[in-house]
């Protein structure tokens, strides 16, 4: 039984660390006075990765969340991130558009997420390259992405 509470704390504090450093991340996002500016010389821009986080959780940490939640064994295809930035980044998207997407997206799962049965963090989805991976998994990476890029942000002084 302890190890039960332990699991279920880890998850809880796994949600809250994921809510936070979402909204942590829009809100470092927001303080930035340049968008468009680079953050390192010859490097992206607080805009470009603000499109890369919110697409990146719209086509595959969130995506196989939430079909984890409401398919049996889902298969994802790999996602090449890369790929989608060259041929789909939009400057002219308002950095407020995604940034609202992404906090409305993460408000939406976070809750479904702290709500779950035990054993639903356990469902597993069928990656193309990387094999079956439980919903727990895909959140922990999900928040991992997410403070990947929150540290790039404040370590640019952005």
């Amino acid at each position: 039984m302890a190890e039960d509470k332990e699991l279920k704390d880890y998850r809880m504090r796994l949600l809250d660390r994921f809510e936070q450093a979402s909204a942590e991340f829009c809100t470092a996002c927001r303080a930035v006075s340049s968008p468009h500016a680079p953050m390192v010389e010859g490097g992206w821009n607080v805009h470009q990765l603000a499109a890369h986080v919110w697409d990146v959780d719209l086509q595959a940490y969130g995506q196989r969340m939430r079909r984890i939640l409401a398919e049996d064994h889902p298969s994802f295809e790999n996602y090449d991130a890369d790929a989608w930035f060259a041929s789909r980044y939009d400057a002219s998207v308002p950095l407020e558009t995604m940034l609202a997407e992404f906090e409305a997206r993460m408000a939406e799962i976070i809750p479904v997420l702290r709500n779950l049965p035990p054993e639903a963090w356990n469902r597993m989805g069928q990656h193309q390259v990387q094999g079956d991976l439980s919903l727990q998994t895909w959140v922990e990476r999900g928040l991992a992405h997410v403070e990947e890029h929150l540290a790039s942000v404040r370590s640019a002084g952005a």
